[in-house]
């Protein structure tokens, strides 16, 4: 069976505050550490009011001193937003801090809108030199050689699992040529999935770092103790996605009842979240079986924002009894 690890996008909701958010995603990882996730990633976002983890390194070292076994990253950082020196530095100290402990997932989007994207001094062209950027990177984090006159430190000869993020072919491609384990962003663009992972499993060159393919799959999973709940607590995500794809993001509204969305809205959101699993605990276990046999995925990263932070918990030990 598929491992199961966590995605958390450090959810600031309706009535609550950054601090609280961040609470509960360290209260979060000690949760899913205790049911036995593999991993808990964080991801880098800017200027979006309803998330708290735009500072992505510091969120990971709040998680991984609060923790003491799962693997703690970054899902991911957005390289062309960093230079690769500086992102190894900042991944080395926490591999130095928790060895052994750190994941460092890479990739090519601003994970923002262009406004936001100047104010982050971000080349704009800087996706085009992605590959380029990646494996730069991965040279910062080996050992230094004679003569070399700029070294990461800390950084050079650390432990950092280097994972390549995409939701479409190219990351695909770029993960097979690498020899990198590579996560899909199926929970919010599922468009592309199939025809990534074959192309990532065809093209595949083993490499130091990995032997033969690894595929992680992102899929939202809301579960509840009944199947009307969650779909309910699912209602979160729907007005979230919403008011993103309407220009007015914000913090995570409550569930809503008998929740009425534009048709062509409704539409765009129902694809970009078709790979969800929404019910009580039967319903979430064969949701999860199916996807894990039609995908063959070796790994699912699940994300699962609800409102309320105690059903949220419950929905991930939901998740964690589904492949128990």
């Amino acid at each position: 069976m598929a491992k199961l690890s966590v995605l958390d996008l450090a959810p600031i909701v309706e009535g609550s505050t950054t601090k609280q958010a961040l609470e509960n995603s360290l209260d979060l990882a000690r949760h899913t550490e205790r049911l036995g996730y593999h991993r808990f990633w964080l991801a880098e976002h800017h200027n979006m009011p309803g998330i708290a983890s735009a500072a992505t390194a510091v969120v990971i070292a709040h998680v991984a001193a609060g923790t003491k076994t799962i693997r703690v990253g970054a899902g991911g950082i957005m390289l062309p937003n960093h230079a690769p020196l500086m992102v190894a530095e900042a991944f080395g100290t926490l591999a130095e801090l928790h060895p052994g402990r750190i994941d460092l997932g890479l990739g090519r989007a601003p994970g923002t809108d262009q406004a936001t994207m100047r104010a982050l001094r971000r080349n704009l062209g800087g996706a085009d030199t992605f590959p380029q950027d990646v494996v730069e990177l991965m040279n910062w984090f080996e050992p230094p050689v004679p003569g070399q006159t700029i070294q990461a430190v800390p950084g050079s000869g650390a432990e950092v699992e280097i994972w390549i993020l995409g939701s479409s072919l190219f990351g695909a491609q770029l993960a097979a040529h690498l020899g990198l384990p590579y996560a899909f962003a199926s929970h919010f663009a599922p468009g592309d999935m199939e025809g990534a992972i074959q192309i990532y499993r065809e093209r595949f060159r083993p490499s130091p770092r990995l032997q033969k393919p690894y595929v992680m799959l992102g899929v939202n999973v809301i579960g509840a103790e009944t199947d009307d709940e969650a779909k309910l607590l699912f209602t979160s995500i729907q007005q979230a996605f919403a008011n993103l794809r309407l220009g007015r993001p914000g913090k995570m509204p409550p569930p809503k009842a008998d929740l009425q969305l534009d048709p062509m809205v409704e539409h765009g959101i129902a694809q970009a979240l078709s790979c969800s699993v929404v019910g009580g605990p039967e319903k979430v276990k064969r949701g999860i079986a199916e996807f894990i046999e039609r995908t063959g995925a070796d790994e699912l990263m699940v994300t699962g924002s609800v409102w309320d932070h105690q059903k949220r918990l419950r929905s991930y030990e939901i998740a964690a009894a589904a492949i128990g």
